[in-house]
């Protein structure tokens, strides 16, 4: 048997009628520019998340730049984040010329670690960022408690965990900022690049709809130093074909994560998700002391594997400025060692969720 890793072109002939119908009607009307598709994704996304505001951007890496623009972060500001994550969380802050001020993981959840953040907090602190990695939220009580303490904007890096909900509400009525990404490997992902920022802040909303076209309040005037930050039409009418099945596909990765729980739990470290909250299931990440060769062993056998992440962010040569050293972050470290990401989509079945977790425990 083959695995396909994501299904997306599996997922595209179930949705094609819609998908091509969309993209036929941009093609009709050449509005390839924030057209009114963009309005009627954003005006979704609002419905499905409750948010006051959705603002549809050209990636998940520009709605981090978008909502720190937004919340005017200066040369030399801290940002506190995590070093077990994607390089785009801490590589937004470094390009705002601020300072990514890293603090280990939990153990279990992999998200940030609350009870460091106090510790990591100077004068020149500024925001807190955690990841909700793998699509489940951190503990995010827990870090606005900290923020509101000290005075800090919280901004949600939600790349992985669009829909995920944190005490039955959506990341973004717990953050000031919430950021997520529509790259084609997402939980709801588009055909190419493409992102949104949420808040329920009516200035940041203001700002960030501005920044994201140059910042430009009208045609040819510019309030702001901003980017060219649009989503492109056609990407939204993409999306607007999938938003409608969202929902569902959520429950279905539910079901896909609950049976590779129920089959490896006895072999391998399976992921952990806190009772105050759900997951979206971006990644099934496991873990396991014997990573490389059971990686190799699966290669073999069909089923695709990846790791996120293979090496913390403290330990990469773009952040060797920060000058952290190895050991700092132990937890992070060890992580970086043995997590394993298996095929997670909506569309697995359950002889597929059964042959990956059997050529596991043969190759253990």
């Amino acid at each position: 048997m083959i695995i396909d890793f994501a299904k997306l072109q599996h997922q595209y002939q179930l949705y094609k009628e819609d998908i091509d119908r969309n993209i036929q009607a941009v093609l009709e009307k050449s509005n390839y520019i924030l057209g009114e598709e963009v309005a009627q994704l954003e005006e979704g996304l609002k419905e499905f998340t409750g948010a006051d505001h959705a603002i549809a951007c050209s990636s998940g890496t520009d709605a981090l730049l978008l909502a720190m623009m937004a919340m005017d972060i200066q040369p030399d500001d801290e940002i506190i984040t995590t070093p077990f994550t994607f390089v785009a969380t801490a590589e937004t802050i470094a390009l705002m010329h601020a300072k990514p001020i890293f603090v280990d993981i939990e153990p279990d959840t992999y998200n940030i670690d609350p009870t460091m953040i106090e510790a990591a907090i100077t004068d020149k602190t500024k925001a807190i960022m955690p990841v909700s990695l793998y699509g489940q939220p951190a503990d995010i009580d827990e870090i606005n408690s900290i923020a509101q303490k000290h005075d800090l904007k919280v901004i949600i890096d939600g790349a992985q965990s669009f829909g995920a909900l944190y005490k039955n509400k959506h990341e973004v009525h717990h953050c000031d900022i919430y950021t997520t990404s529509f790259f084609p490997a997402k939980p709801l992902g588009g055909y190419g690049d493409g992102g949104a920022v949420f808040t329920n802040d009516d200035e940041y909303a203001d700002k960030m709809k501005m920044m994201r076209i140059h910042g430009q309040n009208k045609r040819y005037h510019h309030k702001y130093i901003g980017m060219g930050g649009r989503l492109d039409t056609l990407q939204a009418a993409i999306l607007l074909a999938k938003l409608p099945h969202y929902a569902q596909e959520i429950r279905d990765r539910q079901t896909v994560a609950e049976q590779y729980s129920i089959q490896l739990s006895d072999s391998l470290t399976t992921p952990v998700i806190k009772r105050d909250r759900n997951c979206v299931w971006a990644q099934y990440t496991v873990r396991t002391q014997l990573r490389d060769q059971l990686q190799a062993s699966l290669k073999e056998l069909g089923v695709p594997t990846a790791v996120h992440y293979p090496m913390p962010l403290h330990q990469q040569e773009c952040f060797e400025y920060l000058g952290r050293n190895s050991g700092e972050f132990p937890i992070a470290e060890q992580a970086s060692k043995e997590v394993m990401s298996l095929p997670m989509n909506p569309f697995l079945t359950n002889a597929e969720v059964k042959y990956v977790s059997d050529m596991i425990k043969k190759s253990i």
